[in-house]
């Protein structure tokens, strides 16, 4: 489900205050018909703003996982979630780095093309996991463009899978 798609033109700016997002993201949560999931997964914007606020105040959360990238300032935004959920009481099961590397095809060599991660030591300084590094990989791009990302296949959600099993596991 996506706000773009309550567009009359997907190319229209969403220009919406607070109120306004909280209680689309609100309507989200009980007007549409989810079925019988075992995760949901969130896209929110960065940082500690009124959607995230909402979403936490509103929805029963087992716990997030917060994206980051390599860039310095990123690290200063993570902590900021990372400590906003603390405030909350919301379980943070760990950390996914997105972009971390590009991966070259014909050498086999990794290029740090955003900078070098930090996430080790973000995870470090919070005490959490390191969930997977995703690298720039054009093909991901161009299977989400045809709409058929689950049919990539890559390994980087490998330990971000066992380790969402686990933490099913332990809740039961």
């Amino acid at each position: 489900m996506s706000i773009n798609l309550l567009l009359e033109n997907d190319t229209d700016p969403v220009i919406w205050r607070g109120p306004i997002l909280g209680n689309t993201v609100k309507q989200f949560w009980t007007d549409v018909i989810w079925g019988d999931v075992d995760y949901m997964f969130i896209d929110m914007p960065p940082g500690t703003g009124d959607v995230p606020l909402t979403v936490f105040q509103s929805i029963a959360i087992d716990g997030i996982i917060i994206v980051t990238s390599p860039q310095e300032l990123v690290s200063m935004i993570v902590s900021k979630a990372v400590k906003m959920a603390e405030m909350m009481n919301i379980p943070v099961i760990g950390l996914v780095e997105n972009m971390s590397y590009f991966k070259c095809p014909d050498n086999g060599k990794e290029y740090r093309v955003f900078g070098e991660s930090h996430i080790n030591e973000i995870a470090e300084k919070h005490n959490l996991k390191v969930l997977a590094k995703v690298p720039i990989d054009p093909r991901i791009s161009a299977a989400c463009d045809k709409g058929m990302i689950e049919l990539f296949d890559g390994d980087w959600f490998d330990s971000l899978s066992k380790t969402l099993e686990q933490e099913s596991e332990e809740n039961k």
